[in-house]
């Protein structure tokens, strides 16, 4: 598992330690824009992460508080993850890496985007209501 080491006491820095990593930020929004909650599900994203990474990524992310998994109800093998509120405070952040990723990037995802230019605040409340209230039953 890769190990978070503390860099320094700036808070960009330390923020960086936890979610600067791409992976990471990639499973986060996983999660909070697509509804993805399994390990199968996050292999199916067009990034193509490989398994180890995946597995090493999901462990980080409990160990450290940002996600928790629990096992299916409807499928005992299958693990469902969900982000804890450590991660839904990140919900604001990924809206504006997705604003400044679109802006550059035209062929980024229209939809998401046209419902968070016209309401970015309304539209960050829904995420995090959504996650908060979320059914890991699936």
């Amino acid at each position: 598992m890769k190990v978070i080491k503390q860099r320094s006491d700036c808070p960009i820095s330390f923020t960086l330690d936890f979610i600067g990593d791409k992976w990471t930020l990639l499973i986060l929004r996983d999660i909070m824009l697509y509804d993805k909650s399994s390990y199968n599900e996050f292999l199916k994203s067009d990034e193509k992460i490989a398994t180890n990474i995946l597995a090493d990524r999901l462990e980080m992310l409990q160990n450290c508080g940002f996600i928790m998994g629990k096992t299916s109800a409807h499928k005992k093998s299958r693990t469902v993850y969900s982000m804890t509120e450590k991660a839904i405070d990140l919900v604001p952040l990924i809206i504006e890496y997705n604003i400044w990723g679109a802006k550059y990037n035209s062929t980024g995802n229209p939809g998401i985007m046209d419902e968070i230019l016209a309401d970015k605040n309304g539209t960050i409340e829904k995420f995090q209501n959504k996650l908060r209230n979320s059914d890991l039953s699936k």
